[in-house]
């Protein structure tokens, strides 16, 4: 029998992580098949390693928790449990059960019908978001996507199940800055989506919040296009052009009617919008220059201080 592996990324947690393990194994063990769920304690500060030890202790064919030395964030702890899996499928979840489990039986059957490597989630609406952040999620999709070689989908969840093919393509990406949605799409295979309303956390809040999200946006931007570079590089081509045709109008009108007393407004405004201009390219050079920085330094994505299996 196949086994199915699911990756539960957990950060302060408490209150969800015994909830989604009641839902997700009941649905699992109605399709019959065999499965473990790797919960990954990523650095939490609240008691999500004492619920995720509960859940260990009770069932311990089944679950698998990994704990982190320190909080690293989702990416390494998609990344940890992945490396981790050891089944021939696998999902990846979150614990706040707005990734419906309800949704699993389905996606087995999309992938085994129609032949696909990948099954993923998309939303098709975002009710129960505060407006500005669904507005900026929406913009950012379409951002990137005009500049990135790969299309990510709007509304797309890190939810879907892979094969272990798709797995192990995944695992071959060493980067240390990762963008799960990005590498999901970008490694390639047949993949389809299944589309649902948006769902509200079961318990506790969310700690995205829109700066981190808006720096996780930033980070996925970078990860995928060098288009930042090259605005910056044809913005200082159009105004040293520009730069050079205006400074030919000051010489012929000097020619022609004197030398005027120069206006220190129009100056003052040049100068700003040129050194506005100019800040604004090294700051994109810089976040590209800090993630090579980041890169060759070749740091773990990770640290586990203990795993329990």
């Amino acid at each position: 029998m196949k086994k199915l592996s699911i990756v539960v990324p957990c950060y302060n947690e408490k209150e969800t992580v015994s909830l989604f393990y009641d839902a997700t194994s009941k649905v699992v063990e109605e399709m019959g098949i065999d499965y473990e769920i790797i919960f990954v304690n990523d650095g939490s500060k609240d008691s999500t390693l004492d619920e995720c030890l509960k859940l260990y202790e009770a069932h311990k064919k089944i679950v698998k928790v990994i704990d982190f030395s320190r909080n690293f964030g989702k990416e390494g702890g998609l990344l940890a449990g992945l490396e981790y899996a050891t089944g021939e499928y696998l999902a990846v979840m979150d614990a706040d059960l707005q990734d419906p489990p309800s949704f699993l039986p389905e996606m087995f059957k999309e992938m085994e019908e129609k032949g696909v490597d990948i099954v993923g989630t998309r939303r098709v609406s975002r009710k129960g978001e505060p407006p500005i952040r669904s507005f900026f999620a929406r913009q950012f999709y379409k951002l990137i996507n005009k500049f990135s070689d790969v299309e990510i989908v709007d509304g797309a969840r890190d939810y879907r199940l892979m094969t272990r093919q798709v797995v192990d393509a995944i695992l071959e990406l060493k980067e240390y800055h990762r963008f799960s949605k990005g590498i999901f799409v970008w490694v390639g295979f047949k993949t389809i989506y299944l589309e649902y309303e948006n769902v509200e956390r079961v318990a506790g809040e969310t700690s995205w919040s829109f700066w981190k999200l808006l720096s996780y946006a930033i980070e996925g931007i970078i990860a995928f296009t060098v288009a930042p570079l090259r605005i910056a590089t044809f913005s200082g081509i159009f105004i040293s052009a520009f730069s050079f045709l205006f400074m030919l109008f000051i010489i012929v009108r000097a020619a022609l009617f004197g030398d005027p007393v120069s206006g220190w407004p129009s100056m003052m405004t040049i100068i700003l919008f040129l050194g506005g201009i100019q800040l604004v390219a090294l700051g994109i050079i810089g976040e590209y220059l800090s993630k090579t920085y980041m890169e060759v330094k070749k740091r773990p994505n990770y640290i586990v201080r203990k795993i329990y299996e």
